[in-house]
């Protein structure tokens, strides 16, 4: 895989389980962390006054394959659309800058069940370890499926 300066990515799936539920696990960021990474996250936090209830929220977690420090911020939400994004605060690992947006939308026919996508652009370092950039891409593609089969081992 070639690693583009600018590099989007776009997923989408459709999750078993109403919208409300679903949002109502992911607007809180150290879920989603949990979730898409398990044991490759380690020492999910929020930072200073940070919560799921506060935007904006600093919160940090550590990647478990290198060692490295991720802080993110939930940057915006919107409760009646059930979206959220976030952002790096300072670069990890070759990914110079990350900005992100979850959205969570109801299936106007299937009232108990909802699609769920998630946007984001990376902007990576000049000097990155091409191998480390394409490491945490590679994570990042399986993310979405994640939350998905996480919904459905919930029922």
């Amino acid at each position: 895989m070639a690693i583009q300066r600018k590099h989007t990515m776009y997923d989408s799936t459709i999750i078993d389980a109403d919208p409300d539920t679903v949002w109502t696990v992911v607007r809180d960021a150290l879920q989603v962390v949990s979730i898409v990474s398990g044991p490759a996250a380690e020492d999910v936090h929020w930072v200073g006054d940070g919560s799921p209830e506060r935007v904006p929220s600093l919160y940090n977690f550590t990647l478990a394959f290198s060692g490295g420090l991720v802080q993110q911020e939930v940057c915006g939400r919107n409760e009646v659309e059930r979206s959220q994004s976030y952002r790096s605060i300072e670069p990890t690992m070759g990914v110079q800058r990350y900005l992100a947006t979850i959205r969570v939308r109801q299936i106007t026919n299937d009232p108990y069940r909802c699609f769920f996508d998630w946007t984001r652009e990376l902007t990576i370092a000049e000097d990155a370890d091409t191998e480390v950039v394409e490491t945490i891409i590679a994570m990042m593609a399986k993310q979405t499926d994640a939350i998905r089969d996480f919904f459905a081992q919930q029922w």
